[in-house]
């Protein structure tokens, strides 16, 4: 079995729900997959780790991140795969609202990274890419440039076309028809 396929069943096995659900677009679904229930598994985050990091480690990179909750185990796993490839990148997390306190920051971590750096921004599901689209936004707020958009699973409704008709370039693991068996 490969990496991509052992995977796969980590993702049925732990994060597809068939059920009713709102996502976080707003829209209703029938199934769920959430995403953190294989990031956060030490199996799961490792595959999806090396897999993403696979994906981005030819870019130049300088970190990797996206919006808190989703994107904070995918960014730590490539950034640990990365240190055991010897080609660090350093990993930041995007706060869906700014910090009222200390240094009231959008992003937290990302050590070293400054305006210019080259990040990829990640995300364990994309929908409509509207959540993607805040990262993307705070991220070059901080003066960061994006190389790239890096999802665990489209769900193929909008979210490639959102990012794509923006100018980013985006790819995924998987999509939705690879979760669910569709050709």
């Amino acid at each position: 079995m490969t990496v991509k396929e052992e995977l796969l069943n980590i993702i049925r096995e732990k994060s597809y729900e068939k059920r009713s659900v709102v996502l976080s677009s707003g829209r209703e679904s029938d199934f769920y997959i959430d995403g953190k229930m294989t990031t956060t598994d030490s199996r799961g985050a490792f595959l999806a780790g090396k897999l993403m990091f696979e994906r981005i480690k030819n870019l130049g990179l300088d970190g990797v991140g996206g919006l808190t909750m989703g994107a904070d185990p995918i960014a730590t796993a490539i950034a640990i795969v990365s240190h055991i490839e010897g080609r660090p990148l350093t990993a930041f997390f995007v706060r869906k609202e700014q910090k009222k306190h200390g240094k009231q920051l959008w992003i937290e971590g990302g050590w070293g990274l400054k305006e210019g750096s080259k990040v990829t921004i990640v995300e364990d599901v994309i929908t409509t890419g509207g959540s993607t689209l805040k990262a993307i936004e705070r991220a070059k707020e901080s003066g960061f440039i994006i190389v790239k958009v890096l999802a665990l699973v489209d769900r193929e409704e909008g979210g490639r076309e959102t990012l794509e008709k923006k100018g980013y370039r985006f790819e995924s693991i998987f999509t939705k028809s690879d979760i669910l068996g569709e050709d």
